[in-house]
C-alpha cells in the first residue's frame, strides 16, 4: 500500500482539510499519515478561528513520519502562514520528495482567509519549484496571476504563468465557471481539458482538499500525473454527485460513493439473483410475454438506467419455467430502468419492476388478491413521444403516477398496433416484486 503524507490543517467540521485527505486517500486505496499545521473551528457556514501550530511542532510531525514510515507522495493544503509555508519547502526538500501536490489553499467558501498575504510570495517562491502537480481553483488562480479568469481561454493563459512559477504540471480548476466543470491540465507543452456535467448542488465542501489528496494517491500509486487528474477527476465528480446537506450552510461532499456503488450493485445484482431463482423454482414461465421479460433493482440515489441491475437479453420462457443467459448487470435494460426511474421520482422506495404477460384474467387475478391496478391507454400517447424510441414506457407510468396518490402494484397497458399489452408489476425490493408475480401465477 503506498504512502501518502498530507500537510495541511485539521477542519473541525469534517468536511475538509485533513479529515477530507484522510477519507479520500483511504477511499482511493493509499495509507494516510498527517501532519497538521493549524486546528480551525469551523462548520459548514464560516471558519470561526484558526489556530496555527507553531512551527517546530509541524517540522517534528514530518520529521516523526518521514524518518519511520517514509512517504510516496505528499499532498499540502491549508499552511496560513509564510513561516509554515518556508518550514515545509524545506522539509520537501530535505527529504526529496519528487511527488508533492500542492493545493494552494488560501479562501474557505465561506470567505474566510485561510493564508495570509505574507504567505502567498512564499508559496510563489519557495514550494510551487518543488511541486510536480499544483492545484488552483479560479479564485486561486486569480489571486496568484493578478488578473480575473472568466473563460477557457483566460484559463489557459493562468496556467501558463502559474506553469513559469515552477511546479512542473498544473491544473486550473474551472468549476466556478458557468455551463459543464471543466478543469484544464497544463505540462507546459499541452493543454488537456478535462470535462464533466455540473452538478446542481451547493454541498460541495472540501472539494479541493479531496481532489488533490485522490491526485496525490493515484500519483504515489503509479499513475502519470495525467493520468492521476483523469482518475481523481471522476473520483471527486463521483463525490459531488452524492454529497449531502449537513449544518446550514455548504454540506460536504461524499467521497465514499465510489465504494458505496460497487457495494450497492453487488447486493443489487445478489437480490435480482435470489429474486429470479424464487421465480425459476415456482414455474412462472406461462407469464413470460412474446417480447420477454426483465427484473430490475435501482441502486439507492439511482439517476441513469445505468444504476439499475437487470438481466443482459431479458428473462425468457423455459417450458413452464424461465432462464436467462447471464447473471445481473447494471444498465442492462433501458426499458425496465425506465420504468423504475420514473416511479422513484415519485417514491424513492420503490425500486424495483418486472414486466409479465397481460390478459384480462390475469388483471381480474390482481384485483381479487387486493393489489392496486392502474391503466394507462397507448392510443393516448402523444405523436412525438410515440415516435421517439424507447418513450412510451416512461410516458405511460408517468401518466398513471400522476393522477395516482400512491404507487400501484400493478401498471398494465392493453398494446396498440404492432405493441404487446403488457402488465409492470412494482415493488420496493425484487423479492417483493417476485412474491406479487408468484401471488399473480396460483
Amino acid at each position: 500500500m503506498k504512502k501518502i503524507l498530507v500537510i495541511a490543517a485539521s477542519d473541525s467540521g469534517g468536511g475538509a482539510g485533513i479529515q477530507a485527505d484522510v477519507k479520500a486517500i483511504t477511499l482511493c486505496g493509499g495509507f494516510a499519515m498527517t501532519a497538521i499545521t493549524a486546528l480551525t473551528a469551523q462548520n459548514t457556514q464560516t471558519v470561526k478561528a484558526v489556530f496555527p501550530i507553531p512551527v517546530e511542532f509541524i517540522e517534528q510531525q514530518i520529521d516523526a513520519v518521514m524518518q519511520d514510515i517514509g512517504a510516496d507522495a505528499v499532498k499540502t493544503g491549508m499552511l496560513f502562514t509564510a513561516a509554515i509555508v518556508r518550514s515545509v519547502a524545506r522539509k520537501i526538500k530535505d527529504y526529496g520528495i519528487a511527488a508533492a501536490v500542492v493545493d494552494p489553499v488560501m479562501k474557505a467558501k465561506g470567505g474566510a482567509t485561510l493564508l495570509q498575504e505574507p504567505a502567498i510570495e512564499a508559496v510563489i517562491r519557495d514550494l510551487f519549484p518543488l511541486a510536480l502537480v499544483v492545484t488552483p481553483n479560479l479564485d486561486e488562480a486569480s489571486l496568484l496571476c493578478g488578473f480575473s479568469i472568466d473563460s477557457i481561454e483566460t484559463m489557459k493563459a493562468a496556467a501558463k504563468k502559474i506553469k513559469a512559477m515552477g511546479p512542473h504540471h498544473v491544473v486550473v480548476k474551472g468549476g466556478h465557471l458557468a455551463g459543464d466543470c471543466i478543469d484544464l491540465f497544463y505540462d507546459g507543452s499541452t493543454f488537456t481539458e478535462f470535462a464533466s456535467p455540473r452538478i446542481a448542488t451547493t454541498n460541495t465542501h472540501g472539494t479541493g482538499c479531496t481532489f488533490a489528496s485522490a491526485v496525490a494517491t493515484e500519483i504515489a500509486q503509479g499513475f502519470s500525473p495525467l493520468e492521476a487528474v483523469q482518475r481523481a477527476k471522476q473520483f471527486i465528480q463521483d463525490a459531488i454527485s452524492h454529497s449531502f446537506s449537513l449544518g446550514k450552510g455548504h454540506g460536504p461532499t461524499d467521497p465514499f460513493a465510489r465504494i458505496a456503488r460497487t457495494a450497492g450493485l453487488w447486493e443489487s445484482s445478489a437480490a435480482v439473483a435470489d429474486a429470479f431463482h424464487k421465480l425459476q423454482d415456482a414455474r412462472i414461465g406461462h407469464l413470460i410475454p412474446e417480447v420477454q421479460s426483465n427484473l430490475g433493482y435501482a441502486l439507492e440515489g439511482a439517476a441513469t438506467p445505468g444504476d439499475v441491475v437487470a438481466f443482459p437479453g431479458r428473462i425468457v420462457r423455459l417450458q413452464d419455467s424461465i432462464a436467462v443467459v447471464a447473471g445481473p448487470q447494471p444498465g442492462a435494460s433501458r426499458h425496465i430502468a425506465k420504468i423504475i426511474l420514473t416511479v422513484l421520482r415519485y417514491d424513492r422506495k420503490y425500486r424495483s419492476a418486472m414486466n409479465i404477460r397481460y390478459s384480462s384474467e390475469i388483471v381480474a387475478r390482481c384485483r381479487a388478491q387486493g393489489l392496486r391496478v392502474a391503466e394507462f391507454d397507448r392510443r393516448d400517447e402523444p405523436r412525438g413521444v410515440k415516435e421517439a424510441e424507447g418513450s412510451t414506457l416512461e410516458w405511460g407510468t408517468n401518466l398513471v403516477l400522476s393522477r395516482s396518490g400512491t404507487i400501484p402494484d400493478i401498471i398494465f397497458d392493453t398494446g396498440d398496433a404492432g405493441k404487446e399489452p403488457m402488465v409492470r408489476v412494482l415493488g420496493t425490493a425484487p423479492m417483493d416484486v417476485a412474491d406479487k408475480i408468484i401471488e399473480i401465477a396460483t
